[in-house]
């Protein structure tokens, strides 16, 4: 692995360039020309964490789906461009728009390709499936109320898990490139109403000191609201993962054109009787075609009504039925040439069309951000996503093959857990494990010294088992899919592939 690369120039005058350190005269020395947000960008690129992505699963992994789909490096690398070509466009702006932008601390290009880089960091191995089994894991096991996120986890990993050249303060980021990955700017449970409402959030009780320093360079930002930054990157992920994961759908011939289009004809021509229906006689026959599309504008209606509007919502099914159903799919993808560029056509028009139909706030609603999708675009890309909930993710056999990637986990939890209880063998764990469970041990005595009432134990030992528990969910969060599988396989004797089966854990 290449070594990082040289610290920027510190620029004392801009809060948001501050590092949580000084550099030293020689790193300065050795910066000249390093722009200190390019050299964020840098350190996130040469991480073992970034390097990792490319064997996480995005939604289906390579190994299930049988063939090369989008893991989490390839769909970071993709929100990056989206988001860097967005923030380019704002920071350019000289009418009210780029008025705004400057006033709440400007949308530099370089910040928001180093967060779009860095957002999905902390996704365990297994995508999603993987991040609600850690969760449960970390509660039950643990006591750990807060449970594991995949975006607090990425805070975690820039600021605490990961290093660059000294220990203790993470990659040392600048406060800009920090605030920007708080999609979720609070703790567990304090979201209320706003984005992500209890279940998302950006950071541990343990974290929430470095995240409250990032965000004081933006003093105009109100508590609980994305930087400009942030929001260039929430979207740019929104509009990636709407489209590329339909990408991959697409080739492995996953979408039934019949199937889908029943789904959309039947909630257009029977929308008088939908709308008149009882949400939850609809929600008891989800297999009826036109129920699940309805559901969805129950849904947005009754979570977003600040910008949900039927004829809207109308007008997005009818684009994504014209466009997707009657026309991307209805020719099924067969690896041709021809196959590829009706793909790349599709691809890049809806992807220039979003770009193109961002708005800047100054006050926007609590559940938006400064920077956003306007109100047409905003349906089409949760019709978009509708695709992927209803038709892939509700998929009986996928539903088995994620059950078994849990087990994997949960078994993982509770083999390193007996390992570390062991007292005649924990010392021979592996010592990553051993490192992420004193470092946690550090951070949830410091906690206790300067916020006791986050901590509901006291005693030393009732803290040193919530770090030991912090320290396996962080151990095990780190792993890629390859990994976690072959070190169940270990742990269980099931394989004689010594050498190779876990190399660098």
């Amino acid at each position: 692995m290449p070594q990082h690369p040289p610290p920027a120039i510190q620029n004392a005058s801009d809060p948001r360039q501050t590092r949580r350190l000084p550099e030293t005269l020689n790193e300065f020395q050795q910066a000249e020309g390093h722009p200190q947000f390019r050299v964020d960008v840098e350190r996130i690129r040469f991480s073992p964490y970034y390097s990792r992505l490319s064997a996480v699963t995005q939604v289906i992994s390579q190994a299930g789906a049988g063939l090369a789909v989008h893991n989490r490096l390839t769909h970071s690398i993709k929100v990056a461009a989206v988001a860097r070509a967005i923030a380019t466009h704002l920071s350019t702006q000289t009418d009210e728009r780029g008025a705004i932008v400057d006033e709440l601390g400007g949308a530099h290009p370089v910040v928001v390709q180093a967060a779009a880089a860095a957002h999905d960091l902390g996704h365990p191995p297994f995508g999603h499936l993987g991040e609600q089994a850690l969760d449960r894991l970390a509660r039950t096991r643990f006591g750990l109320g807060e449970g594991f996120e995949g975006n607090a986890q990425t805070y975690r990993i820039l600021t605490r898990l990961d290093e660059h050249d000294r220990p203790g303060v993470g990659l040392n980021l600048t406060a800009a490139v920090r605030a920007a990955v708080l999609k979720y700017p609070w703790r567990r449970g304090e979201g209320g109403p706003r984005r992500g409402g209890a279940s998302k959030f950006n950071y541990y009780a343990i974290d929430e000191p470095d995240a409250q320093r990032a965000l004081s360079a933006y003093p105009l930002i109100a508590r609980g609201q994305q930087t400009v930054e942030c929001s260039i990157m929430d979207i740019s992920d929104d509009i990636a993962y709407s489209l590329h994961d339909l990408d991959d759908f697409y080739r492995a011939g996953l979408l039934n054109p019949a199937t889908l289009s029943a789904e959309f004809k039947s909630w257009h021509r029977e929308l008088a009787r939908l709308r008149a229906s009882d949400a939850e006689a609809l929600a008891a026959d989800t297999r009826t075609p036109g129920h699940s599309l309805e559901l969805l504008w129950r849904r947005l209606q009754e979570k977003d009504a600040w910008i949900a509007d039927p004829d809207a919502f109308g007008e997005a099914v009818a684009k994504v039925a014209s466009e997707v159903i009657d026309g991307l799919v209805a020719e099924p993808f067969d690896g041709s040439l021809a196959s590829e560029r009706a793909l790349a056509r599709f691809t890049t028009g809806w992807i220039a069309r979003l770009q193109s139909s961002v708005e800047v706030h100054r006050h926007p609603d609590a559940r938006s951000g400064h920077v956003s999708l306007n109100r047409q675009a905003w349906h089409e890309v949760a019709v978009l996503k509708f695709l992927h909930e209803r038709f892939i993710l509700e998929r009986p056999d996928l539903t088995v093959y994620q059950r078994g990637q849990a087990s994997v986990l949960e078994r993982l939890v509770d083999g390193f857990t007996a390992w570390l209880d062991d007292p005649s063998d924990a010392r021979r764990a592996p010592r990553r494990l051993i490192d992420l469970v004193e470092l946690a041990t550090d951070d949830y005595h410091r906690l206790r010294q300067h916020s006791p009432e986050l901590v509901a134990q006291r005693t030393d030992a009732d803290l040193d088992a919530l770090a030991r528990g912090r320290g396996i969910i962080d151990y095990v969060a780190s792993l890629t899919d390859a990994q976690a599988i072959s070190l169940d396989a270990l742990l269980a004797g099931r394989t004689e592939r010594l050498w190779d089966a876990g190399q660098g854990l």
